[in-house]
């Protein structure tokens, strides 16, 4: 393993993330993209315009619109015209999608305490302050 550069740790360990958290959301019908979305509509104060989740999210908006058909398809979530100003969307979370937000919150918290259970306590606190530390030079 010391011969691995960090860039290739860090993404081989990424991989391993995704799928234990891919393998937790198929049972919930959701996709990583689609989980991401009802995050950020879950923590939004409010509903919110499609150009703006596209923003949270860092994607364009014309690949936000399959995430949003997909959500709204399964109840999740319903888009409804903006009355401020009747030419944007608005995109609304359900009930339904809130309660599935949250479970899919955990399963991401349950396959990250999986992927790192090797690790002690105050190990993964130092990872997660050197991370938040990398994470914070590019917000």
């Amino acid at each position: 393993m010391a011969d691995k550069e960090l860039a290739e740790l860090l993404h081989l360990v990424g991989r391993r993330l995704r799928h234990g958290y891919v393998a937790r959301l198929v049972p919930l019908g959701l996709n990583p993209g689609q989980a991401r979305a009802l995050r950020v509509l879950a923590d939004a104060e409010g509903p919110l315009r499609m150009v703006r989740l596209a923003d949270e999210l860092r994607i364009v908006p014309r690949s936000l619109t399959p995430v949003v058909d997909a959500l709204e398809a399964a109840g999740l979530a319903r888009r409804e015209v903006d009355p401020a100003n009747r030419r944007s969307t608005l995109v609304v979370i359900t009930p339904r999608g809130r309660e599935l937000s949250g479970r899919a919150r955990d399963a991401r918290r349950q396959a990250g305490e999986e992927l790192f259970a090797v690790l002690a306590e105050a190990e993964r606190e130092q990872l997660r302050g050197l991370l938040a530390q990398v994470d914070a030079q590019f917000r």
